[in-house]
Parts: C-alpha cells; structure tokens; sequence
C-alpha cells in the first residue's frame, strides 16, 4: 500500500526535479523511466539507455536544469525529459533551446546528415501555461494548409502534413491533470498519479503497474535516506538564497535608481 508518510518521514515529492531525477535516473531503474516514456509517447519501447546519470553537486551558481534526464531509446530517438517546478515564463523559448542543443550535438563535421536521430523534448510542468485542453499536449512542425492561389495539382490525394519527423515536444501540465474528469484509468493517468500526490490513485496505479511500485520504492528508499533528505534540503536552500539575492539585488536597483530622479 502506499503511504504519504513512511513511518514518521513524509514522502518527498516527485514534482520536485532532484527527486525526479533520482528515481528516474536511479541505477536499476531504467524500466521506471522506460515505462513512464512509453506512457507519454504512446508506444512500445525495447530499451532506454540514461546517458546522465550523474546528479552533478550543486553549486551557487548552478542552474537546476542541470538536473534534467537525457536518454536513448532502443529506435535512435534522443529525449531530454525534465521536471519544471516554476513558471519563469521562458518554457517555450527553453524547449526549442534544449532541442536545438540535442540537434546540433549529434554531428560533427563532415557527418552525413542521414546520422541525425530524432529529438524529443518533454517538460513535466509544475504549473499550466498553454491555452489548451488538454494535460499533455503535443508539438510537431506541421506544414501549413495550401493556399489555392499556390496550389498545383499534383495528383496527391493527400498531402503530406508533418514538415520534420526529426522534431517533437511533449509538454504535460500537473495542475490541469488534478482538474480531470474521471474517466478511463490510462498508463499515464497511473504516473500522474504519483507527480499530483494522489493517495487513491497511487494504490491502484501499484496494482495495475509493476512499474508504479518500483518507483514508489525508490522514492521511499530515498525519502527514508537522511543523506538524500539532507541533500533535497540544500538544494531548495540553495535556489532560495539564489532567488533572495536576485530579489535584493532587484530592489536595490531600484531604490538606487530612484535616489538619482530625486536629485
């Protein structure tokens, strides 16, 4: 059974992107991250290789998107899936700059292009910013309808509609999932159920999905470490002081350039 609470220690939460990592990126747990990317792509994967692994210490000027999960699967695609925590208002220029840095490390100088594997980009946001309806919304680049002062007949029935099968983002919004109706229990409704802290959901999720309790104990092992608490800790301490700074620093600013009108 799952509980919010191990004994006396209560559960760290998976919105936060240390922990996501952790059990995500756990050593062993690679058919966690396989059967999560399988619900929110919607296919069979073989095998899914971590190609970071490492949680990289963090230091004072570390940016917590080193805290992402880079990964391989089994058909060439390249993922780079990450936990957003705060709405800094920059996720969609930050999707396009981390595929952009997926596509053009794949090839080095004089490498056909034909090598280029496709590149997905999923953002789990602790946070709603796109004006659909829908928790897990799905970007390709589609080509735009024909104009009929552009159209030639070429005898195509139907015309082709993606423009690069090279691209894709997967943006999945928490707080807009808590608002969905009941309704049929899918494989990613069983991990959203885990992001979101549902109690009822995570027991039945457990039930149907060995995978779901796998990752419930890693996130209870790593709960229960004082050395990871300790270390979850610090890291919020960390962003804290960060933001405190910049907001002092901010403030000061401003009262500086006041100062100078009054004169």
């Amino acid at each position: 059974m799952a509980n919010k609470k191990i004994g006396e220690i209560e559960r760290l939460p998976l919105t936060d992107d240390y922990i996501f990592k952790r059990v995500f990126a756990f050593e062993g747990n690679e058919s966690v991250l396989k059967d999560l990317l399988e619900a929110i792509l919607k296919k069979n994967i073989k095998k899914v290789e971590i190609k970071n692994p490492e949680i990289i210490p963090y230091e004072k000027d570390e940016k917590r998107g080193l805290l992402d999960i880079k990964a391989e699967t089994d058909d060439g695609t390249v993922l780079d899936i990450e936990m957003q925590m705060e709405d800094k208002k920059n996720t969609d220029e930050r999707g396009i700059l981390y595929l952009a840095n997926m596509i053009t490390s794949q090839l080095q100088v004089g490498d056909d292009y034909k090598k280029l594997k496709k590149s997905i980009v999923i953002f789990i946001t602790n946070y709603n910013f796109l004006k659909r309806n829908s928790y897990h919304s799905v970007g390709k680049v589609k080509f735009d309808e024909t104009l009929p002062e552009e159209y030639v007949n070429m005898g195509y029935k139907e015309e082709d509609e993606i423009a690069s099968k090279y691209i894709e983002f997967h943006y999945i919004e928490l707080p807009k999932y808590k608002k969905k109706e009941p309704s049929k229990f899918t494989k990613l409704d069983q991990w959203m159920c885990i992001f979101t802290q549902n109690e009822e959901g995570i027991i039945l999720a457990e039930k149907e999905n060995k995978e779901i309790k796998k990752a419930i104990r890693a996130l209870d092992f790593i709960s229960a470490d004082p050395k990871e608490r300790e270390r979850h800790n610090s890291i919020l301490m960390a962003e804290y002081n960060r933001l405190t700074s910049e907001h002092n620093f901010f403030e000061a600013g401003k009262e500086e350039r006041n100062s100078k009108r009054k004169i």
